[in-house]
């Protein structure tokens, strides 16, 4: 029997009708949206439960911690709940690439799906989890200063080292069950695999000699690496139509850039559910069940509560001299990695094999990290010990216990700061004190954004301008001066009057569309307080006034744009002064409050740029790269904070959410841009605002329907798994070929048996 599938229908499996239980990726209704494409904040409340209730019965039904670019797989190729895991998914096996570990391999990130040759069956896994595996650490936990927070490629104290490739040795936890029973080898083929010792080892973990390309790439995160990754050796595997819905469909592209920026804007989105969720508690990317936190911390048995209060205990003593009768005892400060620490604690054995590693050290770091924050002030202790993380890669995490820790300017104790191997440079000073971000004044404050009166007659006067930022924190909007005088003269200086809004978009609240406001009309200027401004009104929206001569009310109106534009994670429908948007809506900046104080290095960095660069008639910003420093923080910060924001600008930059270019500087030391002849030539980041089109349905030349705007959403094409004994239409096996085609195919795919293919159409909220 044939059933045809166009939007949802109930011979779908689904599982989530009732709001409570898991959805399945699969199911009627695809989990991942457009709206998802542009990162969390994006996100509707409804799509963001939907998908947090999923990725939690993941979260549950996987006993490892769940890594953001995990729980991105889970969503993205369908993660079955029921015991098959991804060999539910008509994923191709042949797309994975087949690794051979051991010596020197490719970097893998977490998240990679592989094929292992094992000389006879191939292994499926998928990386859960990873960390460095330093040959200078010591089997109970030693690490020499050096090693912690070394670069990738170092070779000694005060050496980072070099070359045309760079090698660090890793650990890669492998989960060999991912794929269901069907796709794992059995017990004892695993054990046979472990004894080998050949492809894993006796802990079925895999350590090899990752090379990078750069020293750069060895720097990225974890998110922009898989990202990486999936666009390039698993390119197939991301562009397969096989997949619950195609990240192609998501973003209505197969161009480079915006595959890149849907995918990142993906995994942003799946690293805020995960941590917005109340269930669950995040150790850096790794999410774990609060339940299965509580009942390790419950057990009595090896690496249970006592054996963490145990650790926990060692590492605030581990640095605390011991006292003579006579005498001064000098500083001392010791560096102690988790999983190799972890591994001493006797019975531990079988606890560490598999993904009960990452389990172990995930949870022994979040027990670590709660002692501090609760029983020190900043990481120092009542004993004189400071404990701060300071790797947070090496050996599961590396713990440093300084004692006298007082003697120490104090930081977030739980931000790796990578003293040890600051400390071995040679001729460095001692680290500087921390420095909080600066709140600059806007740098053209007084230039952008004028208001510019249209006409002005004997019977009525027109002017327009961009919303700002203080409009909206204030409630406040200015007059024009001509209208303020012409009010003052025949109204007084302060009186009440009718402001009535016109706004293209889904209904406005009686009090939005007709407000009541406070005109207050000095002799120079004039403006009205008290307005209401609807949720959706940002910095840069512009604004038409118009105000009849004698009446007691003032029409304003916004103009519908023919084409919506996406600039950032804003989707924009009404005419906007780019300039405006620049410098005001940049992060920190809010309705509430506009400041950068909690900014982290990669919100500083964009901030900075956009509030502080050279800015263009059409909204780009060009800051020279010198003085990025010294323009967040005021002065020149400590040399932690200064490589940061580095570090965050060369993530940026490959991410090409900012751009390199040069420009000059003039005689008395100003940057310019273009560059000048005659003048010295700096190098400048540039902000510059993409505007590519809202995404719609493929081959769509109407106004977009899948908008908040006409409380309707597009629902892309994707596949859906249908109940025992249905079958797809021809018509759905047509539509799937040429879903195909357009994601690269010639001759398009055939459907997977037991699937139907869901058709691209919109759907009400």
């Amino acid at each position: 029997m044939e059933q045809t599938a166009v939007g949802e229908r109930p011979d779908a499996i689904s599982t989530d009708h009732d709001g409570t239980s898991a959805p399945d990726p699969y199911g009627g209704r695809a989990l991942l949206t457009t709206a998802m494409t542009r990162g969390y904040k994006a996100v509707p409340d409804g799509d963001r439960r939907r998908l947090r209730r999923y990725l939690e019965a993941v979260a549950e039904t996987r006993s490892t911690p769940l890594h953001t670019t995990v729980a991105f797989n889970a969503v993205y190729f369908g993660y079955d709940l029921g015991g098959d895991g991804y060999g539910g998914s008509p994923l191709r096996l042949d797309d994975f690439p087949v690794i051979a570990f051991g010596g020197r391999a490719p970097a893998l990130p977490v998240g990679a799906m592989v094929c292992v040759a094992t000389g006879s069956e191939p292994l499926y896994a998928e990386i859960v989890y990873k960390e460095g595996a330093h040959r200078e650490t010591g089997v109970l936990g030693d690490v020499p200063a050096w090693v912690s927070g070394a670069p990738a490629g170092a070779e000694g104290p005060g050496r980072p080292g070099g070359g045309a490739e760079i090698r660090r040795r890793e650990l890669l936890v492998p989960d060999f069950h991912a794929f269901g029973p069907a796709l794992s080898l059995s017990p004892a083929q695993l054990h046979r695999l472990r004894m080998r010792q050949r492809w894993i080892n006796t802990d079925g973990h895999v350590v090899v000699d990752a090379c990078y390309p750069s020293a750069a790439t060895a720097r990225r995160d974890d998110l922009s690496v898989y990202a990486d990754h999936l666009l390039t050796v698993a390119r197939a595997q991301l562009l397969s139509p096989f997949v619950p819905v195609s990240l192609a469909e998501l973003v209505g592209s197969t161009h480079e850039d915006t595959l890149c920026t849907g995918l990142l804007g993906l995994l942003d989105t799946v690293s805020g559910v995960l941590n917005s969720s109340s269930s669950l508690r995040t150790w850096r990317h790794y999410a774990m069940t609060r339940t299965s936190l509580s009942t390790g911390l419950r057990d009595t048995g090896p690496l249970g509560g006592d054996d963490l209060k145990s650790f926990a205990a060692a590492i605030e003593q581990a640095a605390v001299p011991v006292r003579r009768r006579y005498g001064l005892t000098s500083a001392v400060t010791v560096y102690t990695a988790v999983g190799p620490r972890l591994r001493t604690v006797p019975g531990t054995t079988e606890l560490l094999r598999g993904v009960g590693y990452a389990t172990a050290v995930c949870r022994a770091n979040t027990a670590l990290a709660d002692v501090i924050q609760r029983e020190s002030e900043q990481g120092l202790f009542a004993n004189g010990s400071r404990i701060t993380l300071d790797d947070a890669f090496e050996g599961g995490g590396v713990w440093r216990s300084h004692h006298p820790g007082d003697a120490e300017a104090p930081g977030d104790p739980l931000i790796p700061a990578g003293r040890g191997w600051a400390a071995t440079m040679r001729g460095e000073p001692e680290p500087e004190a921390e420095l909080a971000p600066v709140d600059l004044p806007l740098a053209d404050d007084a230039v952008i954004g004028p208001v510019e009166l249209l006409r002005a007659d004997g019977e009525e006067s027109v002017w327009r301008l961009p919303l700002r930022l203080a409009h909206l924190i204030g409630g406040l909007l200015p007059l024009h001066p001509a209208v303020s005088c012409e009010l003052r003269l025949s109204h007084g200086r302060r009186t009440t009057l009718r402001l009535q809004l016109h706004h293209k978009k889904a209904e406005l609240t009686q009090c939005e569309t007709v407000q009541n406001v406070t005109a207050e009309l000095d002799d120079d200027s004039g403006r009205l307080t008290g307005v209401v401004w609807p949720g959706d009104f940002f910095p840069g929206l512009m604004l038409e006034l118009r105000w009849s001569r004698g009446d007691t009310a003032i029409q304003m109106a916004t103009t519908r744009l023919e084409q919506p534009h996406l600039v950032g994670d804003r989707v924009i429908e009404h005419c906007f002064d780019p300039c405006v948007l620049t410098r005001e809506d940049a992060p920190g900046s809010g309705r509430c409050d506009d400041t950068a104080a909690g900014l982290g290095p990669r919100q500083l960095v964009m901030r900075t740029v956009r509030r502080c660069g050279l800015l263009t008639l059409d909204g780009h910003a060009l800051l020279d790269r010198a003085a990025l420093p010294s323009a967040a923080y005021g002065r020149r910060p400590a040399r932690s904070q200064a490589a940061a924001l580095e570090s965050a600008v060369a993530r940026l930059l490959e991410e090409r959410l900012l751009e390199p270019d040069l420009g000059s500087r003039d005689a008395w030391g100003q940057p310019r841009f273009p560059a000048r002849d005659g003048e010295p030539t700096i190098h400048l980041i540039a902000y510059r605002p993409a505007r590519p089109r809202v995404i719609r349905p493929w081959g769509s030349t109407e106004p977009d329907t899948g908008t908040v705007l006409l409380g309707l959403q597009f629902v892309p094409g994707h596949l859906r798994r249908l109940l025992p004994g249905r079958s797809p239409s021809q018509t759905q096996r047509a539509a799937f070929r040429e879903h195909c085609r357009r994601l690269g195919k010639a001759d398009g795919w055939e459907l997977p048996e037991g699937y139907t293919f869901v058709t691209e159409h919109t759907r009400g909220r």
